[in-house]
């Protein structure tokens, strides 16, 4: 293949299947590439940026551009192509994830290190949804500090107070808190977080990345699908692991070993989430669409008036 014809954009998988999504997202939240250096990032970027604009260095093979643009993918934001903080990349879910998970699963039953954890959580996703936001909406402090103190007091709340109530539930109903203090935060922290395309809408294109304007409707759907794709990734983990772990420590050598129990939740989420991670954001496509007739009076008949019946479908980008 001529390098110069190569559209190093173009998909390289099928993104309108759910096989597909999923081979690219374990693609690029391959946790390994959290390890990399900036430079070695950067290096990928420089390479992705030559390959589009046609001047790829001689002797680069097709698999050394696949690599930096998985690379790039990993780190850089679609919208802006700035390089994303390390805890914020879905490359960093992994590891992120499976720490704080594992603990808020161990260390569940005082109301103390319920607080605690569940605001180490809610600080990670906060984090994770202002990292993975539609960059054409910006978000001021105030409103990224208005989101955190919301999506946390909704974790804490939701936590502690099923906490005090599943005191005389069987203990597994009490191992689902966190889950259920998880979920709910979900459901708070994305929409705040992002409140900025609720308000004004989030930009949308035609197949070709023309811009046809900013839909309300469009920015609901996607942070809908993004709200369901987080709590689908943290489920698995939080509802069968404290099962698995109910019945493991009936045996006497857990018995003897609870000094061990909660880096054994770890690792047990890490294996969860690498296959979750990638599985939850292949749900729906990143790039998402909507039909015209769904949008909003105004935006539908400017696009009408414009286009006739031409563009049946909006584009945008949902976020992770």
């Amino acid at each position: 293949m001529a390098l110069s014809s190569f559209d190093i954009d173009a998909p390289r998988w099928d993104q309108t299947t759910f096989m597909g999504r999923l081979k690219h997202f374990f693609n690029i939240t391959d946790c390994r590439t959290a390890l990399l250096s900036d430079s070695r990032l950067d290096e990928a970027k420089a390479l992705v940026e030559s390959c589009r604009a046609g001047s790829a260095p001689p002797g680069t093979s097709v698999e050394q551009l696949y690599y930096a643009k998985k690379l790039y993918d990993s780190a850089f934001h679609p919208d802006t192509g700035d390089r994303m903080n390390l805890i914020g990349r879905m490359s960093f879910q992994v590891p992120g994830g499976m720490a704080i998970t594992g603990f808020m699963l161990q260390f569940y039953r005082t109301v103390p290190a319920v607080v605690f954890w569940q605001w180490v959580n809610q600080s990670f996703n906060a984090l994770v949804n202002y990292t993975n936001r539609n960059a054409a909406s910006p978000i001021s402090p105030k409103q990224i500090g208005v989101a955190y103190v919301t999506a946390t007091s909704t974790a804490l709340a939701t936590a502690v107070g099923l906490n005090l109530y599943t005191k005389k539930a069987p203990p597994l109903v009490a191992r689902w808190v966190p889950f259920a203090a998880v979920a709910a935060a979900n459901c708070v922290n994305i929409p705040m977080m992002r409140q900025q395309e609720i308000l004004n809408g989030i930009a949308v294109t035609d197949e070709n990345g023309n811009t046809l304007g900013h839909s309300k409707k469009a920015a609901a759907k996607g942070i809908t699908q993004v709200a369901i794709s987080r709590i689908t990734m943290a489920a698995p983990g939080m509802i069968i692991l404290p099962i698995i772990m109910q019945r493991l420590e009936k045996y006497k050598f857990m018995q003897r070993i609870t000094f061990l129990h909660g880096p054994i939740q770890v690792m047990f989420v890490g294996v969860f989430l690498i296959f979750m991670v990638p599985a939850a954001c292949s749900l729906f496509p990143q790039r998402c669409s909507m039909t015209v007739s769904k949008l909003e009076p105004e935006l539908r008949d400017s696009i009408v008036s414009r286009y006739g019946d031409k563009v049946q479908l909006v584009y945008f980008n949902k976020g992770l």
